[in-house]
């Protein structure tokens, strides 16, 4: 606890000045707490009143409680954002960290939204949730890639999606499985739901069936895979390991299975879904990588029951979302802009210098080279000297070993071999740590 007093009369009022304190940096990630009835004496107040304080900040994702070992602020609170780790990108500096698609290969919206603000009738309140025009592509895309019949629901992007999903079926405390690496936003999200996270180690054919399994075993309620263009390393889930993925899901029908294709549109593998293999599932799909990431359209289907509690809660937030948008991505449906062969190219190109280089690098589907680094700070450090940001590894690691994310979709081929000597570069072990 260092100096840090903690101060409050009321459950509200201590819970506030822990998190402020948290996000001031009086308690910083890891710090353990006070016994709550330690604490309660030295405030003056009831022993429930600390329980109940410290029950909302575990639920607001700023504390981690384990019964007799006690409570503690988390390694990486809500407050501190993964997407905060990372290096300033200055102007002279290739940003090769974002994770953002290639502008040049999204198609144009103007012509398609300037003809949608022509349409005579304008959508009131009351309106269907799915618009009729996307439910039929969606319908359709989803039957040819043999993903189960079920209700649909839009949503507000990806993660908004896989949000609603979680929050309609766990309670804070509960434990979810989680690919380690994975997607930074995915575990920030489930911190400040108050969910904890079981990593899962995954190879190039997605979540490992061992580790699933295992972190099933621990007691996970629910289990998100990416199926393809895995963000960060480039898995997409292949016929083999989906069959096994789904023998391990049989003995377990009562997790929540959450399918995350936010690659659909820049990848040319084949979906392997997993979706159905369990009561409750949801299926996820974005078109924000192909079409654009302001348009903020994704949508999801599943059981009965979930899309049902996700559909019930929009209702009660944001109503729906704009059915202009949904329009818009209905018409964009089956643009080819090039996207996935340019990025399966630019991908090949960076692994294959990298390996003429002795640098090990993955990348199999997406956006992204996934190169695992015995020093993950210098290498960034050093890039960023060479005038290349890429993300530390840290974003998206729980267990994994240190590594590094490099962003394909802002380098050309020609760019690569020069890219690979600077990676190279900063990987190398300076000659005194080398030896021995």
């Amino acid at each position: 606890m260092g100096t840090y007093r903690i101060t409050g009369r009321g459950a509200s009022e201590i819970a506030a000045d822990v998190e402020q304190a948290v996000a001031g940096g009086g308690l910083r990630p890891g710090d353990p707490l006070p016994a709550m009835r330690a604490l309660a004496a030295d405030l003056g107040v009831n022993p429930n009143t600390v329980a109940a304080a410290y029950r909302t900040l575990r639920d607001r994702g700023v504390i981690t409680t384990d019964g007799r070992r006690g409570s503690r602020v988390r390694p990486r609170p809500v407050t501190t954002p993964r997407e905060s780790l990372g290096v300033e990108i200055t102007p002279d500096v290739r940003d090769l960290a974002g994770g953002n698609p290639d502008p040049l290969l999204l198609p144009p919206l103007a012509p398609v939204l300037a003809a949608l603000g022509g349409d005579p009738a304008p959508v009131m309140y009351g309106a269907a949730g799915v618009e009729e025009s996307l439910r039929e592509v969606v319908t359709a895309s989803l039957a040819a890639d043999g993903v189960p019949d079920g209700p649909l629901a839009v949503t507000s992007g990806a993660l908004d999606a896989v949000e609603r999903v979680l929050a309609a079926r766990l309670r804070p405390g509960d434990a979810v499985a989680v690919e380690d690496p994975g997607w930074g936003s995915l575990l920030d999200l489930l911190s400040a739901l108050g969910l904890r996270t079981l990593p899962v180690a995954l190879d190039d054919e997605g979540p490992l069936p061992d580790a699933t399994a295992a972190a099933l075993r621990a007691g996970a309620r629910a289990l998100v895979v990416t199926a393809r263009a895995q963000n960060p390393t480039g898995a997409a889930v292949g016929a083999v390991r989906a069959r096994e993925l789904r023998t391990v899901l049989a003995d377990r029908p009562d997790v929540l299975l959450v399918e995350d294709d936010h690659g659909d549109g820049i990848v040319d593998l084949p979906l392997h879904p997993l979706a159905g293999a369990t009561t409750a599932w949801a299926f996820v799909r974005s078109g924000a990588k192909a079409l654009g990431p302001d348009l903020r359209v994704a949508h999801l289907t599943g059981d009965p029951t979930t899309v049902a509690r996700v559909a019930g809660r929009l209702r009660l937030g944001p109503g729906w979302v704009s059915h202009l948008l949904q329009r818009a991505v209905a018409r964009l449906a089956g643009t080819d802009t090039g996207a996935a062969a340019s990025y399966r190219a630019r991908r090949a190109a960076l692994v294959g210098e990298l390996g003429a280089r002795g640098v090990p690098a993955r990348g199999r589907s997406g956006l992204n080279v996934w190169v695992p680094v015995g020093d993950e700070t210098g290498t960034v450090s050093r890039l960023l000297r060479d005038g290349y940001a890429v993300a530390p590894g840290a974003r998206f690691r729980i267990d994994s070993p240190p590594a590094v994310r490099i962003t394909v979709s802002a380098l050309t081929e020609a760019e690569m071999p020069e890219v690979a000597e600077a990676v190279a570069r900063a990987c190398r072990l300076p000659p005194a740590r080398r030896q021995g």
